[in-house]
């Protein structure tokens, strides 16, 4: 543990299980904290600046850890696109493409706020039409990782950047249709229909994703969240149709020595003892109430025996009752029930529950950064009152 670890090579031993100096301290700056600190609107954050060097920025500016994602680009031969982008107002923008695969055209149009990410207000395809969207996505396609691999140099030791691997099963679905008609059609659809979507999805997405292991450098990946949680489709959803997904993904990545990282939203509880038996190498954010289901320090002691040393933990300080409305003792109070809550443990990540918000005082997120430096693995330095 001697030595000066840079904060990729903090993050990496948390993954690992190894003690590092200190804990990681990685705030999840994504989009809305990222886009305040560099004086960008949300248009130009997102259409104008990779969101890999973004993060760089605002990591280094702030000195601590991180991790990011860059999503590697996949050309698809037989799929014909064409864009519109219109300034609507002085602070809204919409985007239209129109695809066009074996004489089928799909549309989906997305809104841009100078303010706000990107919404969705047209998705490509309807539940009549979705068997043909999935033959064009999961069709023919290359994989380009010049770009990818430029950010992952060019990132270095700064942050631990991750290659994106898209969403588990229910995600796919639904960002084709949509969240209300992705849930309708899971309970309406016959199971056998399903399973073989499932069935061309994995084939597709492992291809890919081997191809990346064998073409770039990148230690970690992610696999990330839109809908597919507990909170919105519920645990027993989640193990029949997105499990599956992520264990095979799982199998994948560790078979090449590489490492497999969840962003899960919302309520976690009920999916822990899963996450422990995939073996998956970090689990983020684990949000507290009113968002997630993990407040207090019991409840953190049930997680990190839960988990038994078999994943890291990443997150947990509230982003809204802690780091906007609260105070330095707030952040210090839950900073020190997540380190005693793992003490013994080098699998923790000091971590925020979800992306930091652009209110976020400047005083708490300094505080979160500066008090997460001072714990140290295995050492109980503060404790807590009862």
């Amino acid at each position: 543990m001697a030595g000066i670890f840079t904060p990729k090579q903090r993050m990496l031993n948390a993954y690992r299980g190894i003690a590092s100096d200190r804990y990681a301290v990685a705030p999840e700056f994504w989009y809305y904290f990222p886009a305040k600190k560099l004086g960008l609107s949300m248009v130009e954050f997102e259409r104008e600046v990779p969101l890999w060097q973004s993060l760089q920025q605002v990591f280094k500016m702030y000195d601590c850890e991180g991790w990011g994602a860059v999503f590697p680009e996949i050309r698809r031969a037989r799929v014909k696109t064409a864009s519109s982008f219109v300034k609507n107002d002085d602070n809204n923008y919409r985007d239209t493409i129109t695809y066009l695969h074996n004489g089928n055209e799909f549309t989906s149009v997305t809104a841009f706020n100078t303010f706000e990410p990107s919404s969705v207000l047209k998705h490509i395809a309807d539940r009549s039409s979705l068997g043909q969207a999935i033959d064009m996505l999961l069709c023919e396609s290359e994989l380009l990782p010049a770009e990818a691999i430029n950010a992952y140099n060019k990132v270095g030791e700064d942050y631990l950047l991750e290659i994106w691997t898209g969403c588990p099963f229910f995600d796919f679905i639904a960002g084709i249709i949509g969240f209300e008609d992705a849930v309708l059609y899971f309970f309406d659809e016959e199971e056998h229909i399903l399973e073989e979507y499932l069935r061309r999805y994995l084939d597709y997405q492992l291809k890919w994703i081997k191809k990346c292991i064998e073409s770039t450098p990148f230690e970690s990946y992610v696999i990330g969240c839109s809908f597919s949680c507990n909170s919105l489709i519920g645990a027993q959803m989640w193990r029949r149709w997105d499990k599956p997904y992520i264990e095979a993904v799982a199998r994948l990545l560790h078979s090449h020595g590489k490492l497999l990282h969840i962003h899960f939203h919302g309520r976690s509880i009920e999916t822990i003892d899963d996450f422990a038996q995939i073996g998956i190498d970090c689990v983020c954010p684990f949000e507290r109430p009113p968002g997630g289901d993990i407040e207090s320090f019991a409840q953190l002691k049930d997680v990190r025996i839960k988990l038994s040393d078999k994943v890291t933990f990443n997150g947990n300080v509230h982003t809204v009752e802690t780091l906007i409305r609260g105070t330095k003792q707030d952040v210090r109070r839950e900073i020190d029930e997540i380190t005693e809550a793992f003490k013994g443990s080098s699998r923790l990540i000091i971590g925020t529950g979800d992306q930091v918000g652009g209110e976020t005082k400047e005083e708490n997120i300094l505080e979160m950064i500066e008090y997460g430096k001072s714990q140290k693995p295995c050492v109980s330095r503060h404790e807590l009152s009862t």
